[in-house]
């Protein structure tokens, strides 16, 4: 199977990154190399990417899909957390600007074997990145009810996790759960059926909350964008694409507090505590889908995208 995804908002990521011909870009989470490849196209011959992805098929397709683009191009195998570290490996240590498109590509979702969907049965696995041994089995056979209960609620906000994780651990109870499709039978079960007629497919948020618990998508999110906005040269930018209210939020805080870092009360004259802004917000309110977007590509319905600059 190709590896085929639907780059979302493209053109106003590639509009806000206010791309210098020379510079040196980051494409954090590369996928299938869309962003990655707009951005080459505008590059020099002294321009540089560095693309970053932990999954092997993203790697190879993005390799394909940039080729022509030769010399200008790097691409490694790791977490967009290690930026830094991979950068200096490179000898960088500023860049110009930095992409993250966060969230699952179309074709890890459309590759059943993967086990990211809910739509056909394979075994539970959803690594982004599959050196690592743990996998969605291991979340759902092994977590207690109530770290299950947690997961679905704090990242499926799921207003039925309590009740999914109890059918969860009823039915482990008899024998382990292996597969998508008997996971996604057992959260229909525990929705009721009035709820299941109106709403989307049920096993949506649960699958959703294990992936990001799997991952570690919020914690890794959290712990890097400080990080990515000093990585910056002034005047480079950080455009970030989420699909999720919890992402999202975490994203306007930091972009927030690294505009405005001063932790003075709010009554005091002039400020003491020394904390200088290291950017500002480019866009106040998050940028969304036009209409054709949301058209041609269903999955972009949620996605918002954010851009900071540093100064």
């Amino acid at each position: 199977m190709e590896f085929a995804h639907v780059s979302v908002l493209l053109r106003e990521t590639i509009e806000q990154l206010n791309i210098r011909p020379d510079g040196i870009y980051v494409d954090g989470t590369l996928g299938g190399g869309g962003h990655a490849f707009e951005v080459c196209s505008r590059l020099s011959d002294k321009g540089r990417l560095i693309g970053i992805d932990q999954d092997a098929d993203a790697i190879a397709a993005a390799g394909k899909r940039l080729q022509k683009f030769k010399d200008r191009v790097t691409i490694v195998r790791s977490n967009y957390c290690n930026m830094r570290r991979e950068l200096q490996k490179l000898g960088i240590e500023r860049v110009d600007g930095i992409v993250l498109d966060l969230g699952v590509s179309s074709y890890q979702l459309d590759s059943a074997g993967r086990g990211f969907t809910y739509r056909e049965d394979a075994p539970l696995d959803m690594r982004m990145d599959q050196r690592q041994t743990r996998t969605a089995r291991t979340i759902v056979n092994e977590y207690s009810e109530q770290e299950l209960f947690r997961v679905i609620r704090d990242y499926g906000e799921d207003k039925f996790a309590k009740n999914i994780a109890k059918h969860i651990a009823a039915a482990r109870a008899k024998k382990p759960i292996e597969t998508t499709g008997e996971l996604a039978e057992i959260i229909r079960a525990a929705i009721p059926a009035k709820v299941r007629m109106n709403g989307g497919h049920p096993a949506k948020k649960t699958f959703q909350a294990i992936r990001i618990e799997l991952n570690k998508e919020l914690e890794v999110l959290k712990d890097s964008l400080d990080d990515m906005i000093d990585l910056l040269k002034p005047g480079g930018r950080i455009c970030v694409i989420t699909f999720h209210s919890l992402e999202d939020r975490i994203v306007k805080t930091i972009f927030k507090t690294n505009e405005n870092p001063c932790t003075c009360p709010s009554n005091f004259p002039v400020c003491v505590c020394g904390n200088k802004p290291k950017g500002r917000l480019v866009v106040k309110k998050p940028i969304v889908p036009g209409e054709e977007e949301l058209t041609k590509n269903k999955r972009s319905k949620s996605s918002k995208l954010r851009v900071f600059e540093r100064i």
